[in-house]
């Protein structure tokens, strides 16, 4: 449903972490819809077209999410173009790949500082700027659910953005604030590109992006950007550490082959 369409109505929308990959695909498509985007990243350089063909539509703003202050300053021009926010999601993060007995304490401070708290940090922001019915959202793995060999940090940061969002979701129903996650597939992204995984296995980034654009607007807690992805993902959540296993045994097999 595109603005042009009845009874289609644009929001204003901030999102941190797209300057590519999945990120970049999904403001690509919402500012396709007609919306009021504000993306906030550590770099814009890819982004920043977009302020040429969408004048009035989008703002980049470099930001780094494990600044308190930076989150604040960008969120107040966010909130001086476009006057309040619809949907916030916090897109932005950090992962590393390697054992756990190589990774030290400093690694997964720092992909906690982005992934997790980066969270936490846009939310308390946003939260006095959104009317009733504010939506955000926080993009979250299977690996969060599931487990996977060799990438603790990020999923277990994953996972804690899984109960972070469940808690706030009931807190704030009162005031018409809702949280939700997003669950991409694995995906050909530059923060992938470590993973011993074949790329034939990844998902496309553009068709991702655009599916989880178009879903935006969804009311269930776990938002997808297919059918199919969806049912892969609800099964990943009623059995657990049956999958992660078995897709953790898949890629060691297939890297020794």
């Amino acid at each position: 449903m595109y603005k042009n369409q009845k009874n289609y109505k644009e929001k204003r929308i901030l999102i941190t972490g797209a300057n590519e990959g999945i990120g970049y695909n999904i403001v690509k498509e919402l500012l396709l819809k007609g919306n009021y985007v504000a993306v906030l990243d550590i770099q814009t350089n890819n982004i920043k077209q977009f302020e040429s063909e969408y004048p009035e539509h989008f703002l980049a703003i470099e930001c780094d999410v494990r600044v308190e202050k930076s989150i604040i300053e960008a969120v107040n021009k966010c909130i001086y173009k476009f006057g309040y926010m619809d949907i916030a999601i916090h897109n932005a993060c950090i992962c590393t790949f390697d054992s756990f007995e190589n990774t030290s304490d400093i690694i997964f401070k720092d992909v906690f500082d982005v992934n997790y708290y980066g969270a936490l940090r846009l939310t308390k922001t946003v939260i006095p700027h959104m009317k009733n019915n504010g939506k955000i959202i926080f993009t979250s793995s299977g690996v969060g659910i599931m487990g996977f060999v060799n990438i603790s940090p990020y999923a277990s940061s994953k996972g804690a953005i899984e109960s972070l969002a469940k808690c706030l979701n009931i807190e704030y129903q009162e005031f018409g604030i809702t949280f939700h996650i997003y669950h991409p597939p694995l995906t050909r992204t530059k923060s992938s590109s470590p993973l011993p995984v074949p790329k034939e296995f990844m998902a496309d980034p553009v068709k991702v992006g655009k599916g989880l654009a178009k879903n935006i607007n969804k009311k269930s807690f776990i938002i997808c950007h297919s059918f199919s992805h969806k049912f892969q993902t609800m099964m990943c959540y009623l059995f657990p550490i049956t999958f992660g296993k078995l897709l953790s045994k898949m890629t060691v097999n297939y890297n020794i082959r």
